[in-house]
């Protein structure tokens, strides 16, 4: 399993997902919730960190997105 300590994703990492749910990633399960695209939607360039969930050791890590920081200082597309 990768460590993934602090390790933060943006929305172009993300694909630019545009519903809420559950999508796999080469980094495992991750969950996006309707309020997190909100941020996204609002601050485009916004880096969440990845929070680990509880899974078995045959499972495929899962996270949903934890605390973010915001990097408007960078030109929307």
């Amino acid at each position: 399993m990768m460590d993934v300590a602090a390790r933060k994703v943006n929305w172009q990492q993300v694909g630019r997902a545009a519903k809420p749910g559950r999508y796999l990633f080469t980094f495992g399960w991750l969950t996006i919730s309707a309020e997190d695209l909100a941020i996204w939607q609002k601050h485009p360039h916004a880096a969440f960190t990845l929070v680990p969930l509880p899974t078995t050791p045959d499972e495929p890590p899962e996270f949903h997105l934890g605390a973010f920081e915001l990097h408007d200082d960078e030109k929307a597309e």
